[in-house]
């Protein structure tokens, strides 16, 4: 578990019974091997549920480290993964001549794609509501798992998405990739050893929450299947907005809706609420109140507020803003300014808090497969982080304060309020048990 300062231990291994069988195969390498490329025996290899512009970018910079092999990709749209495939079979084009690499299979259903035992580990990036499903599955299937974020659609997919990891003893790496970056974590430790004195107040600069989904019926996408694009969500028609035609560069506003996401609130929230987390020490915890604001119609100004009396502000900052009794310091991508300039200009000692470093997100996952720890974005993390966009969801949604038992994972004396964790899903597709 994630220590009660919210810190991991490198040398927390996960101690499961049978865990070893799970770790990639390794022997001596081979004449298939050479100074730019692992012998294949020594490679992780991967499979891809989710192929559309989020899961490409991840495809193409795992396509370009030696000590991996992509062996399938799946999507729910036949032009999106044939697009994948080219993509594998091209960086693998001398491999596939010499036959020391079968190419890259296809799938339009995920488990297919589990049942495979040569595939040691899987990128999910599927819209949000298609998250919780495949990485129980994958889960069960001893797969290692990157999973994007947001990392659930509800509360108690994101408990139920620890319990699982932490019953099969996997490998798991949330896609909030500025945990990786330095102005993120120099942020942090600057804050939790003290240079800004006693923190007071964060603000979080993200959108608003997602509304229900009210767009006019398209005609079908040849090669997609709507059905299973949609899953555990309700039926509706089709439109190119949640599901854009062909392979596309662009991400789609399937996350403004709340039947498949939670909006601005989830988006960028998984990664900025996931600082303001990170610099104060609650990636094991949450807060424990919830206050909207006064207008129902507004979309920013609701506050959180910690059993330390720390209060987290979802309204402007330019990023992530921690204001305390000695100064103030503002982080966002590429960027990081204080008040006084002297709180980032003076480096850190020895005493200070170092956090975790990072090699990259993506590095550190394969290497967390080898060694079997935590990477720097474990699934509680990524749980506990979209657990308070999702709180600040269901406070706006229904205009009323919250009151919330992190340790617990439930509201305190609210049957109403508990009755939000989950959703209805549309059968066959329920969570699996584990």
């Amino acid at each position: 578990m994630i220590t009660p300062k919210g810190e991991m231990s490198r040398r927390d291994f996960i101690k499961v019974t049978g865990a070893a069988a799970a770790l990639p195969v390794i022997i001596p390498r081979s004449a298939l091997g050479d100074a730019k490329r692992q012998a294949a025996s020594e490679r992780i290899t991967l499979g891809f549920i989710g192929v559309g512009k989020m899961n490409r970018g991840h495809l193409g910079n795992f396509l370009e480290m030696k000590d991996v092999q992509v062996l399938a990709v799946c999507d729910v749209d036949t032009t999106r993964r044939e697009a994948a495939r080219k993509m594998v079979e091209q960086r693998y084009g001398k491999e596939l001549k010499g036959g020391q690499h079968k190419g890259c299979a296809v799938y339009g259903d995920f488990r297919e794609l589990l049942a495979r035992k040569d595939i040691d580990a899987v990128v999910i990036a599927t819209p949000d509501h298609w998250h919780t499903i495949p990485v129980l599955e994958a889960c069960k299937a001893k797969k290692d798992i990157y999973c994007e974020k947001p990392l659930t659609l509800t509360i108690r997919e994101a408990k139920a998405m620890i319990d699982a990891v932490r019953k099969y003893g996997r490998v798991f790496q949330t896609g909030s990739q500025q945990r990786s970056d330095k102005e993120f974590r120099l942020n942090c430790e600057l804050v939790r050893s003290g240079r800004i004195g006693k923190v007071k107040t964060v603000n979080v600069d993200v959108g608003g929450p997602s509304r229900w989904c009210d767009l006019p019926e398209e005609k079908l996408e040849p090669g997609l299947n709507w059905d299973r694009w949609l899953g555990p969500a309700p039926v509706r028609p089709y439109n190119s907005i949640l599901s854009p035609r062909g392979v596309h560069d662009h991400f789609p506003a399937w996350r403004n809706f709340r039947e498949y996401s939670g909006g601005g609130m989830t988006d960028w929230g998984a990664h900025h609420f996931d600082i303001a987390q990170w610099g104060l020490g609650m990636d094991g915890s949450g807060p424990v109140e919830i206050i909207p604001p006064e207008d129902p119609k507004a979309t920013k100004g609701l506050r959180y507020v910690y059993a330390n009396g720390v209060e987290v502000v979802h309204g402007p900052s330019g990023g992530v803003q921690f204001i305390g009794t000695e100064g103030e310091i503002t982080v966002n991508r590429g960027h990081l300014s204080s008040k006084p300039d002297s709180i980032i200009q003076q480096p850190l000692g020895e005493k200070d808090v170092h956090l975790y470093h990072s090699p990259g997100h993506q590095r550190d996952w394969l290497n967390c497969i080898r060694s079997r720890e935590r990477p720097i974005c474990d699934v509680e993390i990524g749980a506990r982080s979209v657990t308070v966009c999702h709180l600040g969801n269901l406070a706006y949604w229904n205009h009323r304060k919250l009151h919330w038992d992190p340790n617990q994972w439930q509201f305190v004396d609210d049957a109403a309020a508990n009755e939000w964790l989950d959703r209805e899903r549309r059968d066959p597709w329920q969570l699996p048990a584990v």
